[in-house]
């Protein structure tokens, strides 16, 4: 698996959380850690989410930052 990429097996209530790093970068990133990426712009992370995610409802932006903290 490469980094970004999401893994073949998703729980089914994931929520993912995409806001914007220290460095300014924007993170979408598995609540947990259990995935997430590093993404030049907002549509990427969205996009990344939406894809790992499966529903909107299930993404979370932050307005606080949030760090690539994957376990």
């Amino acid at each position: 698996m490469k980094l970004g990429e999401p893994p073949s097996r998703i729980p089914a209530a994931s929520t993912v959380l995409v806001g914007r790093n220290r460095a300014g970068n924007w993170v979408a990133r598995e609540q947990n850690g259990l995935f997430g990426g590093l993404f030049l712009s907002r549509a990427q992370a969205l996009k990344y989410a939406l894809r790992i995610g499966h529903h909107s409802e299930s993404i979370v932006e932050l307005a606080q930052e949030i760090e690539l903290d994957v376990f």
